[in-house]
């Protein structure tokens, strides 16, 4: 049976090799916050939806609630694509988030339906408008026009 001795030199040497491989790895730090578009995207897909529920549903409001529809589902792709633009999603994982909630009931009544529609339209632009002063100059354009676009809309509908 051979002795294998281990003389300082070797144990040196080995303990510079692990120092250099751990300084190698860097600290990958805490994961960025949500991305606020995100939140706003899967609001305007509900908003979209519902909307798309009202015009089926209440033959008065077909036309303008049709409208919001198409309007709040081009919100939520231009949302969505500029979140996926700046943290790309996982390989695997779908481009488009599912809305967080499913949507609200819609109200088959015309003037409950309207009043339902100004009310979502008040409050996605709401919060959008928060959500401006968090974020760099060029989305914050992008989310501005989202926030007239929710307003014009209400003044259409009122």
């Amino acid at each position: 049976m051979r002795e294998t001795r281990v003389t300082r030199r070797a144990l040196f040497q080995a303990a510079a090799a692990l120092a250099a491989l751990t300084a190698c790895t860097p600290d990958p730090g805490p994961p960025p916050p949500p991305d606020p578009l995100v939140e706003l995207a899967a609001q305007a897909r509900a908003d979209a939806a519902s909307a798309q529920a009202i015009a089926t549903a209440v033959a008065a409001l077909a036309a303008p609630a049709g409208e919001v529809a198409k309007i709040r589902a081009e919100h939520a792709t231009v949302l969505q694509a500029e979140a996926d633009r700046e943290r790309p999603p996982k390989s695997g994982a779908p481009t488009t988030a599912p809305p967080s909630t499913s949507p609200a009931p819609t109200p088959a009544e015309p003037a409950a339906a309207k009043t339902f529609l100004i009310e979502a339209l008040t409050a996605a632009e709401q919060k959008a408008a928060a959500v401006i002063a968090t974020v760099p100059r060029y989305r914050a354009g992008m989310v501005g026009s989202v926030v007239a676009a929710c307003a014009s809309l209400r003044e259409v509908l009122a």
